[in-house]
């Protein structure tokens, strides 16, 4: 009996454009590996096609993390990296969106996908439709903005200290004081008012 199987990508992504051409938007080759821009509404639907389609067994998710294009009018990727054990495949889907537009929660199809999204959901902003618990996973609760997005500021917009008086963590406007940012960059060994132990200067004679 045959190996139903697809023996390269090249297979998949004939199989892919015949199967989903209505919900693909695109299936690119890049360094040997293959991208399915799917189409943000109809996500699940592909993820769902290459976990359960024989010949992939696309079954397990590794990953789903953002990326931040600013310049862009959707300016977020969405990329899930799928693994077949069975056939040692791996596929990247791709989906865009923006701040407003969320995107299909596949956390039905894979459990571990539930906190992937609220990470995505977290460093970026990232709403993902139907999630059953959609809220913050590494930042605290009271954390303002996204940290992983490009226009965030690298100070942050609050710093966090614990208050003796108070005796409770504190939230605070970010304050630099300037005194901590006068840095003296000077080489100990050139130019210094002390010589290091050690350091003498060889005398030289008339």
């Amino acid at each position: 009996m045959n190996n139903p199987h697809i023996s390269d990508l090249s297979e998949l992504k004939d199989d892919i454009e015949s199967a989903l051409g209505d919900v693909v938007d695109s299936v690119e080759f890049a360094f040997g590996e293959m991208t399915v821009n799917a189409r943000r509404a109809e996500v699940s639907r592909v993820i769902a096609f290459l976990r359960d389609n024989e010949r992939y067994k696309f079954s397990t998710l590794i990953d789903i993390c953002g990326a931040d294009y600013p310049e862009r009018e959707r300016r977020f990727d969405v990329v899930y990296h799928l693994l077949s054990m069975w056939y040692n495949h791996r596929i990247r889907v791709k989906v865009v969106t923006d701040e407003n537009e969320p995107v299909q929660s596949i956390a039905s199809l894979f459990p571990c996908a539930n906190w992937y999204e609220r990470e995505a959901f977290d460093m970026y902003g990232i709403i993902f439709d139907e999630h059953p618990d959609l809220r913050r996973i590494l930042t605290d609760y009271g954390f303002e903005g996204y940290p992983l997005r490009k226009d965030f500021p690298l100070s942050g917009h609050v710093e966090v200290r614990y208050d003796v008086e108070r005796r409770a963590v504190v939230y605070e406007p970010v304050d630099l004081p300037q005194e901590y940012r006068d840095f003296d960059f000077m080489s100990p060994w050139e130019g210094a008012k002390y010589v290091l132990p050690g350091d003498e200067k060889p005398e030289t004679g008339a």
